[in-house]
């Protein structure tokens, strides 16, 4: 993952975090990567209701940004990174692998 944030941590890029156990999102900056000034990234996820959260999801304030070379692979990194903060290892009542949530609807509506 690393090799994807050219050697940064995700917490070093980060410029919002909000994390419960309803959801929430996480924003970062893209500059330090390369990208264009004032280029920001964002992974969230939706409370579906029951104590389930739904499949991360990604969106980019860069015009066209899937197809700007490895934001896709930038997106993936955050989303797995802001999974694992709503998901925490050895949690007994979220035990939701990344695969398995990713299956999930984004929303409940």
């Amino acid at each position: 993952m690393n090799e994807v944030l050219n050697g940064y941590d995700i917490e070093e890029l980060t410029t919002r975090l909000e994390v419960s156990s309803r959801g929430g999102g996480v924003e970062i900056d893209l500059e330090p990567l390369g990208y264009p000034e004032g280029g920001r990234m964002s992974a969230y996820q939706n409370y579906l209701g029951g104590g389930m959260l739904g499949a991360v999801q990604s969106d980019c304030n860069l015009k066209d940004w899937q197809d700007i070379e490895g934001l896709m692979d930038v997106s993936e990194a955050l989303k797995q990174y802001f999974h694992g903060l709503t998901n925490p290892d050895g949690d007994e009542w979220v035990d939701f692998d990344y695969e398995h949530n990713q299956a999930m609807p984004a929303s409940a509506y």
